[in-house]
């Protein structure tokens, strides 16, 4: 390996082997920020090149092709990595900090293969490793395990179409490089490998996942997943599927599809899972119109999301954490035992909602731009009317229940919320302030080269407009969308009526035939294996029983004979040896007389 060439992965997979045997309770703890500080160190100081190719098994692995569009997933998954582990310093757990070491590096990993089957061992060390910052939530959670094993499920699936994708294609191709394909020249192993990457980008139909397991994961293990498994995804779309038309009008539905829900929803880790799926939908759209507008607004929307997705979970968390629940119904009146959670808590719904001077606006709205600029008006339209939902159910409805809405909490019960929290928290809404201030911070790094200015008095207007309008009828309907305790059902409804039909043919089809079969065979095949039994008996009796005792009886009949021979009388037996003797010279004789 180049010796210029830091892979940020190094740090977090040396971590992990090494935080388990470390002795003492706490000290350990001021390890954990380091490899993420190494990593913003590497990302901001690498020039573009191909770094690190490794020959493993006869196969050539390219694990650091490093070029702008890596670097702005590299730079925002470095910062949040950071923000995650001092959010989760206070954790005495060594277990969730090593599932999220091998999650980040994972991560990393993938962001930086130049080759297929490198992206395929990134991909799956980085499931592996996310999957247990939900199971390590089952003692405090009892949805945990299942969530957890539907969660490998989907994305064993997902893996296994990629799998299945790249192996078909090397086959075609003969080589393993990831780069872009046109949908026009696509194969049908190209498209395996994109519903592959789709699984992780909650595509819709196989985005059940999500909104099943974030809400269900530990406190600190959700707000790592929000950053790092969609947006992988997306990267991975950008890299190689750009211009997909499939790919614009997919995301166009994630994003209207997954705030319908989010508006139905009480549980708020459940509302922000389904904004995860709308608001990669966006990136994904601007994927697939595949103009630099618009690929520079998914890269500017996935670095943005990360920042204020990470710290809308770090808020709904603190609350988890203090409260001991995140169910809207059962929240209210905190805003003044919370004051700061509330703050970091509004600064990140005004980012995901697009107001000015958020970063959310200045990400958001490069990409509805750009679909307009490309005369793609209806789904502009439809990323615009995305954006109103977004507003009404985490923007306003989901504060207002959760710290409005009723009277002072002055008699709950709250747990201290660790000033560590608080610090994570306080970074990434600094952050996303600072971006909406100063839109250059963010669009240096993005990818390609275009003027996009986002406070045009009619950007700023439309939004503004939109938004208030938007909240004006929240305070019109506020008494009708009062969350109630239940937990919605969307195409889970139909893996369960998939799962119920498995069952029923078990039951009872299966079953009969398992019965049918039993029948037939107390009646025939037992029949049957007692005639070939009796058949056995037979033989054994007259055949081998008789072979036995033949060869018994010979050797008695031998042995009685020899007996008799021996007399005890010398004379006896010096005739027996003269008669031997004439025996052997008569053979001899008459052998020679033959020859």
């Amino acid at each position: 390996m180049v010796e210029s060439f830091y892979h940020p992965t190094i740090g977090f997979l040396l971590l992990a082997l090494i935080l388990p045997f470390l002795p003492g309770k706490s000290w350990w703890k001021w390890l954990l920020p380091l490899p993420a500080a190494a990593a913003i160190i590497s990302v901001f100081t690498l020039d573009p090149g191909n770094y690190g190719t490794i020959d493993w098994f006869g196969f050539t692995l390219q694990v650091g092709r490093i070029d702008k569009l890596s670097l702005i997933f590299a730079n925002v998954f470095a910062i949040q990595a950071l923000i995650g582990f001092i959010y989760a310093f206070h954790l005495k757990e060594k277990s969730q900090h090593v599932a999220a070491c091998l999650y980040v590096s994972g991560s990393f990993g993938v962001v930086f293969a130049g080759d297929y089957l490198t992206l395929f061992i990134f991909w799956e060390l980085m499931s592996v490793g996310s999957v247990f910052l939900i199971w390590l939530n089952a003692k405090n959670n009892g949805r945990a395990l299942g969530a957890g094993i539907r969660y490998f499920l989907f994305h064993t699936v997902g893996g296994l179409l990629i799998l299945a994708g790249l192996l078909l294609r090397h086959k075609a191709v003969g080589n393993w490089d990831f780069i872009p394909v046109a949908q026009s020249a696509a194969h049908y192993y190209d498209w395996l490998i994109m519903f592959g990457f789709g699984v992780n980008a909650a595509f819709i139909v196989l985005h059940a996942w999500l909104p099943d397991a974030y809400p269900e994961a530990t406190v600190t293990g959700a707000v790592f997943m929000s950053a790092f498994t969609t947006k992988t995804a997306v990267y991975t779309l950008a890299r190689g599927f750009a211009g997909w038309d499939f790919l614009a009008y997919m995301g166009v539905g994630m994003a209207l599809y997954g705030v319908f829900y989010a508006t139905m929803e009480n549980n708020a880790r459940r509302i922000l899972s389904y904004h995860i799926m709308s608001q990669v939908g966006y990136m994904v759209a601007g994927i697939g119109i595949g103009t630099a507008m618009t690929l520079n607004g998914a890269c500017a929307h996935a670095y943005a999301h990360i920042l204020y997705k990470g710290l809308l979970f770090m808020s709904v968390g603190a609350l988890l954490y203090s409260c001991g629940t995140a169910k809207l119904n059962e929240l209210g009146g905190l805003v003044g035992r919370l004051p700061w959670v509330m703050l970091a808590y509004v600064v990140a719904g005004m980012s995901i909602s697009g107001w000015p001077l958020f970063n959310g606006f200045v990400s958001k709205t490069m990409t509805i731009a750009g679909a307009f600029e490309d005369h793609r008006a209806l789904l502009g339209i439809g990323m615009e009317l995305a954006a109103v939902g977004t507003f009404l159910s985490v923007g306003i409805k989901l504060p207002y229940f959760a710290f409005w809405s009723k009277p002072d909490a002055v008699q709950r019960e709250i747990k201290p919320i660790p000033w560590n929290m608080y610090l994570a928290m306080g970074i990434s809404s600094f952050l996303c302030i600072l971006q909406g201030v100063y839109p250059e911070i963010l669009y240096q790094f993005l990818p390609y080269e275009v003027e996009f200015h986002p406070f045009s008095a009619w950007q700023v207007l439309q939004a503004v407009l939109l938004l208030s309008f938007t909240g004006l009828a929240f305070y019109v309907m506020r008494r009708i969308m009062v969350p109630h305790e239940q937990r919605n059902v969307d195409f889970e409804w139909f893996y369960i009526l998939f799962g119920r039909a498995f069952l029923f043919i078990c039951r009872y089809p299966f079953a009969w035939l398992d019965s049918w079969w039993t029948e037939r065979y107390r009646t025939w095949g037992l029949r049957g294996m007692l005639a070939v039994a009796a058949g056995s008996s037979w033989y054994d009796w007259t055949g081998i029983k008789g072979a036995v005792d033949g060869v018994a009886a010979t050797t008695r009949r031998v042995g009685q004979g020899a007996a008799k021979l021996q007399t005890g009388r010398l004379q006896t037996y010096l005739a027996y040896a003269v008669l031997l003797a004439a025996g052997v010279m008569f053979a001899i004789w008459a052998v020679n007389q033959y020859l």
